[in-house]
């Protein structure tokens, strides 16, 4: 079979408010595999650089200045094709969610937005572009391939969840310290990772705190007979 190569997902922002953009761009570069290419605030703009940047994907706002997002979404999925967007807005009305659905949105997030929510539609946006990527090189699909693409993967599936990791999460690296706390029954300090995978303290501490977020690790503080107190960490049990 060929291999190919994922580039980047080209992401365009359509938001008005330019430090609410600037906030989204930033949330969306924390996530291994995206790019943000361009910010348009209006209209205008967002057409001009729909034609010219031809993004994969497009967060847009519902409430846009010359337009409204609902009006726009149909305009992207008339003329750009390969184009998706995902609907973010601070609009509760069950009528917009309906129509956003209607019209292709791949999903529809509320304001304010938060990272974790964020993070989990743009993973799920790159399992579905990557395998869209796949078929297209296999050159053939079944009843199993349509199934992942329309139901996607399951957020229980752990092989998923680490195969995206935030900037500066090595996956290999992370699975050496995982195997190292899950066999030290006491739990073990950033300095006793360190030493175990061979890396710098404060990497071995980044890693753990990573772990921490995620909810496989758990940490506790230990008061030794002198000095400071130090954080232990520990595989959670599942």
């Amino acid at each position: 079979m060929m291999e190919y190569q994922q580039r980047n997902i080209e992401v365009l922002i359509i938001e008005d408010d330019v430090k609410i953009a600037e906030i989204n761009r930033r949330f969306i570069e924390k996530v291994d595999g995206f790019h943000v290419v361009g910010i348009a605030t209006d209209d205008i703009q967002a057409k001009e650089q729909l034609d010219i940047l031809r993004p994969n994907l497009v967060l847009l706002d519902i409430y846009i200045p010359g337009s409204n997002g609902l009006e726009l979404l149909s305009y992207i999925r008339q003329h750009f094709r390969d184009t998706d967007v995902i609907m973010i807005t601070a609009a509760k009305e069950v009528e917009a969610i309906r129509e956003a659905v209607r019209s292709g949105a791949f999903d529809y997030i509320m304001k304010p937005l938060v990272f974790n929510r964020l993070q989990e539609t743009l993973l799920r946006y790159l399992d579905f572009h990557s395998e869209l990527n796949r078929l297209h090189h296999t050159g053939s699909i079944n009843q199993s391939d349509v199934d992942r693409l329309i139901l996607g993967t399951s957020k229980k599936d752990s092989r998923t969840e680490i195969a995206y990791l935030p900037k500066g999460i090595d996956k290999l690296t992370l699975v050496k310290i995982v195997q190292a706390i899950s066999t030290a029954a006491d739990g073990m300090t950033a300095d006793q990772i360190a030493k175990e995978i061979g890396v710098s303290r404060s990497t071995g501490r980044r890693y753990l705190e990573h772990l921490v977020s995620s909810g496989e690790v758990f940490a506790d503080l230990t008061y030794g007979v002198v000095g400071r107190p130090e954080r232990v960490y520990r595989k959670r049990e599942s």
